[in-house]
């Protein structure tokens, strides 16, 4: 298949576990990182796949970066390229295709259980665990676009998933990879020991998860 694109916005969040996950496959990755000069192509047409990883700034930012990924997340989607956005990602995606970014209901940070729609389509995403606990870090919250299904949700984040034909868009750091954790723990807020013990259990399930999404995601790439 063509290299899967992969924007990055900041140096410290890289693509982690969807990195290894598509070397293991034998996948090439272009990855464009804009914090450090990179700048993301034009045009998506040399692309089978395109996924945008997080940061901490806000979706909403005058950022000409952000305006660019939203641009090529609209080319994939009409060009039908699967794509798939974490957190930042995520809100970029449904940004792009005419819906809201704002301040969630409540902050979520750490490992927090999420609850998979009761919908045939959320469980060939998801697969058959109701409620998987996955790495979350971030303030703001997206609303859906039109055409969207809503996949997944939390008492915090009413809208924690979502999908538009191949395209999936998660609030959500499932490309967390225990390096990752590693290397994001100094900056957590909040207690980042009870953060480290519960990875002990979580992470693995968590990055089983990542292996559905994942496969599901590159299902329809060319």
């Amino acid at each position: 298949m063509k290299p899967v694109l992969v924007l990055q916005h900041l140096s410290n969040d890289g693509a982690g576990y969807l990195g290894s996950w598509l070397a293991r496959r034998g996948i090439a990755a272009d990855v464009r990182n804009s914090e450090a000069g990179q700048s993301y192509p034009d045009r998506i047409d040399d692309f089978g796949a395109l996924a945008i990883l997080g940061g901490e700034m806000s979706a909403n930012d005058a950022l000409p970066s952000l305006r660019r990924a939203e641009a090529l997340i609209r080319q994939a989607v009409a060009a039908g390229v699967p794509t798939i956005g974490h957190c930042l990602g995520g809100q970029l995606m449904a940004r792009a295709l005419g819906a809201s970014v704002h301040a969630a209901p409540a902050p979520e940070i750490g490992w927090h259980r999420i609850e998979i729609a009761d919908d045939p389509l959320a469980r060939r995403w998801f697969g058959d665990e109701p409620h998987p606990t996955v790495f979350q870090w971030h303030a703001e919250a997206f609303e859906l676009p039109p055409g969207a299904r809503l996949l997944a949700s939390s008492t915090a984040c009413p809208h924690q998933a979502f999908a538009i034909g191949p395209h999936l868009a998660m609030q959500f750091h499932i490309e967390l990879d225990a390096a990752k954790l590693a290397a994001w723990l100094p900056d957590l807020p909040g207690d980042s020991g009870a953060i480290r013990q519960q990875a002990t259990a979580a992470l693995a399930p968590a990055l089983a998860l990542a292996d559905v999404l994942y496969t599901r995601w590159l299902s329809a790439a060319g």
